[in-house]
Parts: structure tokens; C-alpha cells; sequence
């Protein structure tokens, strides 16, 4: 064992002398300081101006650029490869078969080993010329996380249309509920952060939704000092808004997650709700047919069952499973799948159910030991089969 032992210590410092030695052969480059994170979905036009902006801000700093690129169809990731052949600064990760900016702000971050970390739009809607402020602030040793905010003195919304002004009020009080720092702008899209802070926080990140910020500042496994700095939202330069219902619901899935996601996945309670709407649903198609349609009771229940499921598809697809929504023919396999998984439940409800009553239990305890079952199988077996995660790319 110790001449083993004594082997591979040779082997170890012989490897680390020959890549010394090719290390040093190597042309002349400082490390990279800054890693500018930018999630990207139909944004080209928009590349090669916040390319430039940034080599304007940043001279002086060695950086590099990650865009984080969501299997745009306008091709945003083939115009970031193009510039990549000829500027090493630039990279680009393309994500095909997922989308969401907290969760692509994530994988930007893990594939950087830069020290400092900042995360910026690609629609100039952020003030890019604060990256280099902020940067000196996290050198100065002044702060953790620097945030670019819209509420501090000097700060604004710019042209917002009332209504989003008062959807952005909201949105800030309801991160008080799961948020410990005091925070101006905890909706910021627009920060730069120390590499450690990010460490601590990024196994506890849920990715969910748009508001990495928060995220972080939920996650973070031990104090972070802040700082806020003013700035002026833009207008976008180029392309369309992502602002949409469906951002909210996000919203309110991470907040959920911060919440209660240490108890039970914040997936899995959605779709029990949506269960639970598909038996109102399943009611009211019965009673329509049976007692409105007059039909038998057995076709009654077979085509409220179709439709309850279907209903569940159609909303956990649009709803629970966003990040993996199903199109095209994809739609129809997941579906006949879901109708799959959701009949063997079914089973496995009445039979456990008919277990737990046939020991002398209470009906109702039966009842809802069944349900349980029944509730725990199908979103086990549909996350699995019928809403798969993709594979990285």
C-alpha cells in the first residue's frame, strides 16, 4: 500500500509539472475577472449592441460575456457563435427543450470562474455604464451584492404605464414575506454579486420563474452585505417584451417554493390544486350527462373522467410544468400518457383505499389514504414520463 501510495504521488506531480510547463507556453492573458451573464430569448438584434456598450464600460477589466440563449427562433445563438469566432470574451450556452431566466442565470453562472458575476438584460433596459461601479464596490470590499435599483434616490421606472408600476409595488411587498434583507429593489434584474455568495445560495435556487435576485437573496446561507446603486430604467432596444400572465404565475410559484418548498415541492402542491379542480370538473360533466343528457350512468362517468383528466393535462402542462411544456405531437404523447398514469392511479387509489377501510379504519381516513396514493403516483410517474426533464445541452 505505501509503495502504491508513494506512486501516484509521482504520477500526481509529474501531471502537475508538464501542465506548469505548457502553462507557461502559453501566450501572455490575465485571468478572467468579470463574468456578465445575459439570458437571452429572441433577442438578436440586440446582441451586438450591448456588445458593444460593454467593451465600452469595461476597458480596463478582463471580462467575458455568457449569453445564456433559451433555443431562440430568431438566432440569437448563432449570432452570438458568429461574434465568439472572433472575440474570446464572448460565449454562448443554448438551452434547447427549457426556458426560464432564473434557472438560465443559474447554468451562466456555473459555467463561469470569474470571481465577480453580474446579470444584465440584452433589451438595454439596464444601465450597463453602472457595471463598472459596480464592480469597484465589490473590490473595495464595501459589499457582497451590488444591486442596480429602480426605488433608491436618483432612481426610476421610466415611461412604465401605471398599471405595471402598481403590479411591481405588489410583486415587492409579497417578497417581504420571504425575504430577510432590506431591499429597495428586490425585483431587480440588474446585480453583480461576489462567486461565494453565489456558491452558498446555489443549492438551495429553485430557478423558478424570473427573479433570480430574490432567489438569491431567499437562499443565501448566511449574511450578505448590500448595496443599492440609482438607476433609470431604459427603453427596450430592440424586440419584444417577455412580461406576461404567465411571468406571474411564475412569481408566485417561487414565492411559494421559498415558503413551504422544504415541506412539500411547491410542484407537487400545484398539481394536487389543479387535482382537486378537476374534480369539480368531473362533477359537473357527470352531473350534465346523467342527469341533463340522460345517458347511463357508466357512460356518464367514463366521459367525466376523460374530460376531468384532459382538463388536469391541459392546465399542468400550461400551469405546473411551464419549464417543460409539451407542443405539437409532443402534446398528444404526453396526453395518452397522462390518461396512462392517471388510470393506474386510479387503481392504486381504490386499492388502498379498500385496504385501509377493510382494517377497520374510518371510511373517510380510507378515503383520503386513497387519494393521497393516488395523488403521490401520478405526479411521481407523469414528472418521470410524461412532463421528462430534458437533457442538458
Amino acid at each position: 500500500m505505501a509503495r502504491g501510495g508513494n506512486l501516484r504521488q509521482v504520477v500526481l506531480t509529474s501531471s502537475e509539472e508538464a501542465w506548469s510547463r505548457a502553462a507557461s507556453e502559453l501566450p501572455e492573458t490575465r485571468p478572467i475577472e468579470l463574468s456578465v451573464i445575459v439570458p437571452t430569448l429572441n433577442e438578436r438584434d440586440n446582441v451586438p449592441v450591448l456588445l458593444a456598450r460593454l467593451d465600452e464600460v469595461l476597458s480596463g477589466t478582463t471580462w467575458e460575456v455568457i449569453f445564456v440563449d433559451d433555443d431562440s427562433v430568431d438566432g440569437t445563438a448563432e449570432a452570438v457563435r458568429k461574434v465568439a469566432t472572433t472575440d474570446r470574451r464572448v460565449r454562448c450556452l443554448q438551452r434547447i427543450g427549457r426556458r426560464g431566466l432564473a434557472s438560465a442565470c443559474i447554468e451562466g453562472m456555473l459555467a463561469s470562474a470569474a470571481p465577480y458575476l453580474a446579470v444584465i438584460d440584452a433589451d438595454m433596459q439596464h444601465d450597463e455604464t453602472l457595471l463598472a461601479q459596480m464592480l469597484d464596490v465589490l473590490k473595495r470590499d464595501e459589499a457582497d451584492l451590488v444591486i442596480g435599483s429602480r426605488y433608491v434616490e436618483r432612481g426610476g421606472v421610466g415611461d412604465w404605464s401605471r398599471s405595471r408600476k402598481m403590479v411591481s409595488r405588489i410583486a415587492g411587498r409579497m417578497s417581504r414575506m420571504v425575504m430577510k434583507a432590506e431591499v429597495s429593489d428586490p425585483m431587480s434584474g440588474f446585480f453583480m454579486l461576489r462567486r461565494e455568495v453565489f456558491d452558498g445560495a446555489a443549492r438551495k435556487l429553485s430557478g423558478i420563474g424570473f427573479k433570480i435576485l430574490l432567489d438569491i437573496l431567499t437562499s443565501s446561507s448566511g449574511p450578505v452585505r448590500i448595496s443599492e446603486l440609482p438607476y433609470r430604467f431604459g427603453t427596450r432596444h430592440a424586440g419584444e417584451s417577455k412580461l406576461d400572465a404567465t411571468v406571474a404565475w411564475e412569481y408566485v410559484m417561487m414565492l411559494l417554493d421559498k415558503m413551504i418548498g422544504h415541506i412539500v415541492p411547491v410542484r407537487f402542491l400545484v398539481f394536487s390544486l389543479i387535482g382537486l379542480l378537476g374534480l369539480g370538473v368531473h362533477l359537473a360533466v357527470l352531473a350534465t350527462a346523467f342527469q341533463g343528457g340522460g345517458l347511463g350512468f357508466g357512460l356518464s362517468q367514463a366521459i367525466a373522467t376523460f374530460v376531468a383528466m384532459t382538463n388536469n393535462f391541459v392546465l399542468n402542462n400550461v400551469l405546473t410544468y411551464r419549464d417543460r411544456r409539451l407542443r405539437g405531437w409532443a402534446l398528444l404523447a404526453g396526453l395518452l400518457s397522462f390518461y396512462l398514469v392517471c388510470s393506474v392511479g386510479a387503481l392504486a387509489n381504490v386499492g388502498i383505499a379498500s385496504y385501509v377501510y377493510g382494517a377497520q379504519e374510518p371510511w373517510w381516513i380510507a378515503g383520503i389514504a386513497g387519494a393521497i396514493i393516488g395523488a403521490v403516483w401520478n405526479y411521481t410517474v407523469s414528472s418521470v414520463y410524461t412532463w421528462r426533464k430534458p437533457k442538458a445541452s
